[in-house]
């Protein structure tokens, strides 16, 4: 892995691409997400301050863990004057997603409990589908086709 000399205090983005194993089509989209920041020089070069690299290493462990990058994005913004995340902000946040991921958990566990129900299925009655239509919840609705 490429070395960054202390003194160089911005990288380009090949040096974060190189540094953080992020393509750089990759941190270009972080960027337009809003998720890392840079500035242009003279001649319309990105270039990013070292503490980028903590904050796409923050972006990829809670993309990892299944966390959207809009839940990144809004966490990141959160924090002070756009400080990267540290060790207890990564704890507060973690803990703030766990009910999101244990709800997406469960909804993966269901799904594949009725997966096999659903192969035999065939998707010919919306009516029981417990993947369409768990609990028949549009029937108690409202009558008629709504799918």
């Amino acid at each position: 892995m490429p070395q960054i000399p202390e003194k160089i205090h911005e990288l380009t983005v090949g040096q974060l691409s190189a540094r953080s194993g992020v393509a750089v089509s990759a941190l270009h989209f972080y960027e337009v997400k809003g998720l890392i920041a840079s500035r242009r020089t003279s001649g319309n070069q990105r270039r990013y301050s070292r503490d980028a690299l903590r904050r796409v290493a923050f972006v990829r462990a809670a993309q990892r863990v299944g966390i959207p990058l809009a839940s990144i994005r809004d966490a990141l913004a959160q924090l002070p004057e756009g400080r990267t995340p540290n060790r207890e902000d990564w704890a507060r946040l973690s803990q703030a997603w766990r009910a999101e991921l244990d709800q997406r958990i469960t909804q993966l566990g269901r799904l594949r409990d009725h997966l096999t129900d659903c192969i035999g299925c065939g998707c010919l009655s919306l009516e029981n589908c417990a993947l369409s239509n768990p609990d028949d919840v549009f029937g108690e609705r409202l009558t008629g086709s709504r799918l």
